[in-house]
């Protein structure tokens, strides 16, 4: 017999919005990630990394929920680095966890000791670091692949970026190959997810998650650090654009995909060796 709605503990009703309400803004988009990309295979064991904030615990729930109906079978281990948080940052991180029924490994690092006193890139270094003690704990439980929680706009935030701050086209791949953990995977399976959504998945729940915790989100806008600070102005580029192109966020997604090399300059192969147009210009 089922339950009531009303019966239900806060995190049943918090599945049954995933399942109901949101289930075609974000779990059918999770599910259209994982197989338009190839994410999971039989016998996967993942590493769903949460940070604390509401897109990787969003994102272990996904995973509980796709592990529920799935055809084959996979294993998961939910972990968290504590890079230095606040006695209050990791109390709320475990007591989400908590009411969400996610069942956390926490393990501890001292990145945000180490970042303090770099400025120049510090966020770019700070994730590299991150990334790798996340390699490192879940090739430890055994795992083969890292799930992250960026989503569709960080990804098309990121092409941005790279274009108007960085002079390249680049994007953020939704897998990746460890080059310095054999046979490891780096997954991002709310790539086709949209923050809105996410944020309306939370407010709907009535749930408080954290922000980056660093010392440099901490400072009031103003001062923030130059990285974010450019994020930031990309987010409000975007936003001024669609007022006028409602497309314009599926556009620069799509403009990776339909790159048409015969129109590129100049490109960088896999090995990073340098090709220009001119190599073919007469050739045809």
């Amino acid at each position: 017999m089922q339950k009531s709605e009303e019966a239900l503990t806060k995190n049943e009703r918090i599945e049954l919005s995933i399942r109901k309400k949101f289930h075609a803004s974000i779990f059918s988009r999770f599910c259209q990630g994982i197989n338009k990309y190839d994410l999971l295979s039989p016998n996967d064991k993942v590493a769903v990394c949460i940070s604390g904030g509401k897109d990787s615990m969003l994102m272990a729930k996904l995973f509980q929920e796709l592990k529920r109906h799935n055809k084959f079978s996979f294993d998961l281990v939910f972990i968290v680095m504590d890079p230095g948080y606040s006695v209050q940052n990791r109390a709320q991180i475990i007591n989400n966890a908590k009411n969400l029924n996610v069942p956390i490994q926490i393990f501890n690092t001292d990145i945000f000791d180490n970042v303090t006193e770099i400025e120049k890139s510090p966020c770019y270094i700070c994730a590299r670091m991150r990334r790798g003690h996340l390699y490192a704990k879940a090739k430890e439980l055994g795992c083969n692949k890292i799930a992250l929680g960026h989503h569709f706009d960080d990804v098309i935030e990121t092409i941005l970026m790279g274009m108007l701050y960085g002079g390249q086209i680049q994007t953020m791949m939704p897998k990746l190959k460890s080059t310095n953990f054999s046979d490891m995977e780096l997954i991002r399976p709310m790539y086709l997810i949209r923050e809105s959504d996410i944020e309306a998945w939370r407010d709907y729940n009535n749930l408080t998650f954290l922000k980056c915790a660093c010392k440099f989100t901490a400072q009031d806008e103003e001062n923030m650090h130059e990285e974010l600070s450019k994020r930031k102005k990309i987010k409000k580029l975007i936003q001024t654009l669609k007022k006028e192109n409602k497309q314009v966020e599926a556009n620069i997604f799509k403009s990776v995909e339909n790159v048409m090399l015969p129109t590129i300059i100049c490109y960088k192969d896999k090995k990073g060796k340098r090709h220009n147009f001119l190599e073919e210009y007469d050739k045809d």
